[in-house]
């Protein structure tokens, strides 16, 4: 147990800190999967829609130490290709 006044803030700051995080890395997860999900239904408005909301939310959060920013590079090449993908089964 922290003894001094200044490690007990520490504590109250790691406390609301992680609880922020878990709930950033929730929101993107949410967002993914709403993401996927339209992907695997085939509705390209609603996938695009969802692409562009999840991309503007993991720039936001990669400027925070909850996600590292090439993290979020990486996520959102990969699911832009998933949607590439989808556009070019649809088209052909």
């Amino acid at each position: 147990m922290p003894n001094s006044p200044s490690a007990k803030k520490r504590v109250r700051q790691g406390i609301e800190r992680s609880a922020r995080n878990r709930w950033r890395r929730i929101k993107v997860k949410d967002e993914t999967k709403t993401f996927l999900k339209a992907v695997h239904d085939g509705d390209k408005g609603a996938a695009e829609k969802s692409l562009r909301s999840l991309s503007s939310m993991l720039d936001r959060f990669a400027l925070t130490p909850t996600i590292h920013r090439n993290t979020a590079a990486r996520r959102k090449s990969r699911l832009a290709l998933r949607l590439n993908k989808m556009n070019a089964v649809k088209t052909a």
